[in-house]
């Protein structure tokens, strides 16, 4: 299944000087119970995707007891009081569909595509497990060792992503940001089920989700079937607010190096807090997306790319990287691979004079003008996707936007200019609000002459 680090891709909508064209169809209703629904029409298949999205992740976590939220999601997949463990995924699997599910911060999803005419079957499972959930004495230890042989896998066996960890951590010291979404291996060890069904009963309601139905569907059709099972369950009347722990000022610059035998190749990265992208207020976010994309979205066309890979020739790879949708403040990415004869020590000093000069020489025009259309080919893609699309509403409703601002985004974007952009990046470029990290290999100890 698609657990643990979950992130969704860079919501680049339109930059053309054109409005954004929007493809499909999107309506939306509210059930008495609280349970909100979109609709989004997509009518050239006869398939459709039924996607739940709880506001509730692993930022939501009590302290002491992280990675309950990715542990829930894995325990939903056995049984409730209709379906035995395991049920689900099999009818979905011989109706000709599939399913999965993901946690990430900020909230945990469930969706699965199928046959349109099979909407009624899906929605009715999916309608169970929202509050009829079983988790038996036994599921619970035997899911537990699949989560942790899961992070055995994914974190503890990769170098890459232990380093990404740890600079996580270290560039959040109150948030629960700074916490793996996975969670940390030796509070995941002492998780039980009452844990787990503490979670549950206190985020899985329908006054805490969102239903977002996309393909050949009707709103009248959608509407009339999530009555019928979601419209009996009961809304929660204990839902916690969502007020996290806030980062204090960072006054100075944090650095980390992590040395780890199983490094293939050195590399240089260095994270900046960043604002989020707030409901109602997305010019800023706006204009670190466009940002993110001229420094290092396309190894060619890039600044970094031009500087580094194709100029001096000191890094085989540079990216850059920028994801608003969070409820807190996010982060401002950037990293280098050396190439072979340059040190990490020499990578980081070309990174900032790269840098330094954009700040100093600004956006060339022509190039400016190539990442417009780039983001608007992006936008007119994704407007063919509606899978895409459903998890671009789905992610935003989650997080506290409305769909206002998800359809708002796109004339948001197209209005950002080379003065935003430069403002922008001399606001979140400021090494007090950096983590710089390094991963190598650790230096090889000096032979003792006899």
């Amino acid at each position: 299944m698609l657990r643990a680090f979950f992130a969704t891709a860079l919501s680049v909508g339109a930059m053309s000087l054109a409005p954004a064209v929007h493809a499909a169809d999107v309506s939306s209703f509210t059930l008495d119970n609280g349970l909100q629904a979109v609709v989004i029409e997509d009518h050239r298949a006869p398939v459709v995707v039924q996607m739940v999205w709880y506001k509730a992740g692993s930022a939501d976590e009590v302290r002491g007891k992280s990675g309950i939220a990715h542990y829930l999601e894995h325990l939903m997949f056995k049984g409730t009081d209709d379906l035995a463990a395991g049920e689900f995924s099999k009818t979905v699997s011989a109706n000709g569909g599939s399913d999965n599910a993901f946690t990430s911060y900020d909230y945990t999803a469930y969706f699965q595509r199928i046959a349109a005419d099979r909407l009624e079957m899906v929605m009715k499972m999916e309608a169970d497990r929202m509050r009829d959930l079983q988790i038996s004495p036994d599921d619970w230890q035997t899911e537990r060792e699949v989560i942790l042989e899961e992070r055995a896998q994914r974190t503890d066996s990769d170098p890459r992503a232990l380093f990404a960890e740890q600079r996580n951590a270290a560039q959040y010291l109150n948030s629960p940001y700074g916490t793996p979404i996975i969670g940390w291996r030796q509070e995941m060890e002492q998780l039980t089920r009452d844990d787990a069904i503490a979670w549950y009963q206190r985020y899985y309601a329908p006054n805490n989700a969102v239903l977002v139905v996309a393909g050949d569907v009707t709103p009248e059709q959608v509407k009339t079937l999530a009555e019928q099972y979601y419209g009996p369950l009961a809304p929660s009347d204990n839902l916690p607010p969502r007020a996290r722990p806030q980062e204090p000022p960072q006054l100075s610059e944090r650095r980390m190096t992590l040395e780890d035998d199983r490094v293939a190749q050195p590399a240089v990265t260095r994270s900046y807090l960043a604002p989020e992208r707030d409901p109602g207020d997305q010019s800023q976010a706006a204009a670190l997306t466009v940002l993110a994309e001229l420094l290092g979205g396309n190894a060619q066309t890039s600044v970094l790319g031009q500087k580094l890979l194709f100029g001096t020739g000191e890094a085989i790879y540079v990216g850059a990287w920028y994801n608003g949708m969070s409820i807190d403040d996010t982060t401002f990415g950037l990293s280098v691979i050396p190439a072979a004869d340059v040190t990490p020590a020499e990578a980081e000093a070309a990174l900032d004079r790269a840098l330094a000069e954009f700040l100093q020489e600004g956006i060339d025009p022509d190039q400016f003008a190539r990442i417009k259309t780039q983001i608007h080919a992006a936008q007119i893609y994704a407007e063919d996707d509606v899978n895409g699309l459903a998890r671009r509403y789905g992610e935003a409703l989650a997080s506290g936007f409305t769909i206002a601002d998800v359809q708002a985004w796109p004339d948001v974007l197209t209005a950002v200019t080379e003065e935003d952009v430069m403002a922008a990046a001399k606001s979140v470029f400021d090494r007090r609000h950096a983590v710089t990290g390094i991963l190598i290999q650790p230096a090889a100890a000096p032979e003792v002459s006899q």
